[in-house]
This record gives structure tokens, C-alpha cells and sequence, in this order.
């Protein structure tokens, strides 16, 4: 996975979020755990927020994760405040990759990064279903070194 050194504009979406004391365990750091919902909530901030989901969720569709990876770099702690990027990697027929990474507010240090997909399902029919159309997609998509 990508490594981004902190740019406000390399994520489309960001999303502040301050450590809670139950946020840390035993070895008085965020348990690996917690991550994932760090992530997660920083991911339905962004498509409710940009993809007019409610509509959707009000007719029966949803995403469903179908893949997780996250690699930990760095210990946060409490009560640090922390910033989630979150962008697209790729739109398929019915799935969206996202990109997403932590970073220490006041450092500017690099503490995790994510990378997701989700299937646009139909929870009535139990199948994945198209994608809604989404508005301003190429502002929202990640650019790699890989783009060229």
C-alpha cells in the first residue's frame, strides 16, 4: 500500500476525530481494533456525505464489506486528535475501492493506512447490485504513482 506523507489535498474527504480513554488498552495505546472503526466511521461520514446514500438505505441497498487490510505504523495514544483521509481507488460494476489513512493531527505523522472494498447490495434480493451514479467521481479518486 501507498505511504502518503500528509497533504490536505491528496484525500478528497477528511474526517477529525479525538481519542477516547476507552479507545486505549493494557499497553496504554489504540487497540489494533479500534482502527477499524476509526475507518469505518470515516467511511459512512463520506458517503453520506457525498453520495446521497439515504435515499438508497431507504430502498433496501447497502454496502457490504467484502475486503479489509490495514497496516499499522504508528502507536496513538489518548488523548490524541487524529485525521482520516478517505478517498477512491477504483469504481467497479457494483464494488468501490477506498484508500484511507490516519495521521497525528498536530505531527502530521503517518499512523495507519486502509484499504477497503465494499459491494453495493440489495439486502431484499441478497445481491450485489450497480452502483448509483456518483457525482464528481474523478475529484474523489486517488492519484498513485502508478496513474503515471
Amino acid at each position: 500500500m501507498i505511504k502518503p506523507d500528509y497533504d490536505s489535498d491528496f484525500f478528497y474527504h477528511w474526517h477529525e476525530l479525538t481519542v477516547r480513554f476507552s479507545d486505549v488498552d493494557s499497553l496504554q495505546h489504540v487497540n489494533n481494533a479500534t482502527f477499524s472503526t476509526y475507518y469505518e466511521e470515516s467511511r459512512l461520514r463520506f458517503l453520506g456525505k457525498y453520495f446521497e446514500m439515504s435515499k438508497e438505505f431507504y430502498e433496501g441497498r447497502s454496502f457490504v464489506m467484502v475486503r479489509s487490510e490495514i497496516e499499522y505504523l504508528g502507536q496513538i495514544k489518548f488523548p490524541d486528535t487524529i485525521l482520516i483521509g478517505t478517498g477512491i481507488l477504483k469504481v467497479g460494476n457494483s464494488s468501490l475501492d477506498t484508500y484511507q489513512a490516519i495521521y497525528n493531527k498536530e505531527s502530521k505523522k503517518l499512523m495507519s493506512v486502509a484499504q477497503t472494498t465494499g459491494v453495493w447490495f440489495d439486502i431484499n434480493k441478497q445481491r450485489p447490485v450497480k452502483l448509483p451514479e456518483i457525482q464528481n467521481l474523478e475529484a474523489m479518486l486517488i492519484k498513485t504513482d502508478q496513474d503515471g
